[in-house]
């Protein structure tokens, strides 16, 4: 069968504009921390982001997802830096927006960035106490979309946030800021270099307790349900790859747009692979977009975005 016939047939389709670029901020002036789990991440300065994403934006990826890197003397056990006005994850939101304003800009909310428990929500006496977590939650929301974020993208999995989000950017008047719920976010062994990109691994203990086991997929339906009614705008599924009959299962559940995560551990384990001459990386990298598109997700946040852009540019 001919290429141009194949073309015409073809299923599923891949663009740049289906890619969201996550990027590693931290202080300084341009300042890069190279990732040595990651190659070719780095942890740059507010600048550097911004010359990053416009080099994004001009390849046709039309977001970016951002998570602050924080030195240890900001964390605490109530994630106060969180809420800063003038804070960095703020501070690089505003210079986002004031260079790309057309730039679609995501921020993370969850607390374990910015804890010393390195926790998604405030510890008591050893156990994760959800109630207590909600207003930190609602309150970083706010605060990052006052520093012009447009999606807000709670990745906490704390029973309830999604509500307690959506209330507080209305009643702060930021009723166009979009939720981005991490609503199908498992326990997984597959989050390792994105915590030391970090420094965010839990300090005692680790995430069992609140995000989702690996073994269950009737769970993840009503997680989607829950979240839909309190007021997400898109649903997000990580980890990618090894979840793909998870993802199906989501985008037949709901009409939301939905979200796959190609994560960290998915990203490194390709880039060793083709680091050995075992894949051929490019090839490998557009096969495994494809294939999350094909089990339903709408848009794909990936640290190759801006290689997959390229490669889709040469055709």
């Amino acid at each position: 069968m001919s290429s141009g016939i194949r073309g015409l047939v073809r299923e599923t389709t891949l663009g740049a504009e289906h890619l969201v670029l996550p990027l590693f901020v931290q202080e300084g002036r341009a300042a890069r921390a190279p990732i040595a789990s990651m190659p070719r991440h780095a942890r740059l300065s507010v600048d550097l982001v911004v010359e990053t994403a416009g080099e994004a934006l001009a390849l046709g990826v039309p977001a970016v997802a951002l998570f602050p890197a924080l030195p240890d003397s900001l964390k605490d056990p109530l994630a106060r830096e969180s809420t800063n006005d003038d804070g960095l994850l703020q501070r690089c939101v505003g210079e986002l927006k004031r260079a790309h304003p057309e730039l679609v800009v995501i921020t993370d909310v969850a607390l374990d960035p910015y804890s010393s428990d390195g926790h998604d929500g405030v510890v008591r006496d050893g156990r994760i106490v959800n109630d207590e977590t909600l207003p930190i939650l609602a309150a970083m929301a706010v605060s990052q979309a006052r520093a012009g974020a447009d999606v807000v993208a709670p990745s906490d999995m704390m029973d309830g946030r999604v509500a307690a989000i959506r209330r507080a950017l209305d009643a702060a008047g930021f009723v166009d800021v979009l939720i981005c719920s991490y609503c199908v976010k498992y326990a997984s062994a597959f989050y390792g270099p994105f915590r030391d990109a970090l420094d965010s691994a839990p300090r005692h203990g680790d995430k069992k307790s609140y995000q989702m086991d690996p073994a269950n997929s009737r769970e993840a339906l009503r997680e989607v349900a829950l979240d839909e009614t309190e007021g997400a705008d898109w649903l997000m599924v990580k980890p990618g790859l090894p979840y793909l009959d998870v993802i199906r299962r989501v985008r037949d559940a709901t009409s939301l747009p939905v979200a796959a995560y190609h994560v960290s551990g998915e990203y490194a384990m390709l880039e060793a692979a083709a680091a050995l001459g075992v894949l051929d990386r490019d090839r490998c990298l557009l096969e495994s977009m494809t294939c999350l598109r094909r089990a339903g997700a709408d848009l794909i946040f990936t640290y190759a975005a801006m290689d997959v852009a390229r490669l889709l540019r040469r055709g």
